[in-house]
C-alpha cells in the first residue's frame, strides 16, 4: 500500500519540494549579500524547516528526540548515520542553533537551487574526493572557522548511503582532521531510522507513510581519547540504538 499511495503522492512531494527551493534561492542570495550571515542562516533554517515537513506530503511522521543537554559555547562534532538525503534537512532545522555545518561533494556547489548556494557560502567544507589534499585542507578550514564561531559540524562516517538502513563501518578520517584544529569538541551521536525507506523503490515512487526519526544520543567528551575510540564508541551507541 506504501508504493501504490506513493504513486499518488510524490508528484505533489516533488513540485512542492522544487518550488521551496526555487523560492529561497533569491532569498538566500539576498540575505546573505545584502545582510550577511546571520540573515543568510535564518533564511536556510527557513528553508529547512519547508524541506523537512515535505515529508508530511507523503503522509510520513517526523520525530527528532533530544533529552541531552548539550553546549552552545563550544565546537561540536555531530556523528551520524546517512540513509538518504531526506536524513539532511530535519538535521539542518532541528539542531539550527549550533549552527551545523557540512563536508560535502564539490560537485553539489553548482546546479540545484538553494542547496548549491549554501554548499557554497554557508562555511561548510566542499571536498574533491579524488584530490585527498584538497579534501583534507578544506576541513581543516573549516575546523578553523569552527573554532573561531563554536559551529558545529555534521559527519556521516559511513562514507556514503546505506540503502537498506544498515549501518556500514564508520571511518575516522573527517572526525581526526577535525579534531586536530578543535580537539575540545565535544562528540554527539545521532541516530537516524527509516529515511531509507523513503527512497526503497528508489526516486519513483517514494514511499508512503514511514516513520522518520532522529535520536540525538549520549555525548561522548574527547578528552584522553584518540578518534579512532571516538569514532567506534559513537559507531557503537548508534548502532545499539538501531538494534543492529
Amino acid at each position: 500500500m506504501n508504493k501504490f499511495l506513493g504513486y499518488i503522492f510524490s508528484p505533489i512531494f516533488y513540485i512542492i519540494f522544487l518550488l521551496c527551493l526555487l523560492i529561497f534561492q533569491p532569498i538566500q542570495w539576498i540575505c546573505y549579500h545584502c545582510f550577511g550571515y546571520k540573515a543568510h542562516k535564518a533564511s536556510v533554517d527557513a528553508l529547512n524547516f519547508c524541506l523537512t515537513y515535505c515529508d508530511l506530503l507523503l503522509g510520513s511522521s517526523i520525530t527528532f528526540i533530544n533529552t541531552q543537554e548539550l553546549p552552545t559555547d563550544r565546537p561540536i562534532i555531530f556523528i551520524a548515520n546517512h540513509q538518504s538525503m531526506y536524513d539532511i534537512p530535519g538535521l539542518i532545522w532541528f539542531l539550527r542553533k549550533y549552527h551545523v555545518k557540512f563536508i560535502s561533494k564539490i560537485e553539489l556547489t553548482k546546479g540545484i537551487p538553494s542547496i548549491s548556494f549554501n554548499l557554497k557560502y554557508g562555511g561548510g567544507a566542499n571536498i574533491n574526493r579524488k584530490d585527498s589534499k584538497q579534501a583534507v585542507g578544506e576541513i581543516i578550514k573549516m575546523g578553523q572557522r569552527m573554532k573561531e564561531n563554536n559551529w558545529s559540524a555534521m559527519i556521516f562516517p559511513e562514507g556514503t548511503r546505506s540503502k537498506d538502513g544498515v549501518l556500514k563501518p564508520f571511518h575516522v578520517g573527517g572526525i581526526a582532521t577535525l579534531l586536530k584544529k578543535v580537539p575540545d569538541a565535544l562528540i554527539v551521536p545521532i541516530a537516524i531510522e527509516n529515511s531509507w525507506k523513503l527512497v526503497q523503490y528508489g526516486s519513483y515512487p517514494l514511499s508512503f507513510g514511514e516513520k522518520i526519526r532522529w535520536t540525538v544520543l549520549s555525548p561522548i567528551e574527547t578528552a584522553g581519547k584518540h578518534p579512532e575510540a571516538l569514532t567506534q564508541e559513537a559507531e557503537k551507541a548508534i548502532r545499539h540504538k538501531l538494534g543492529q
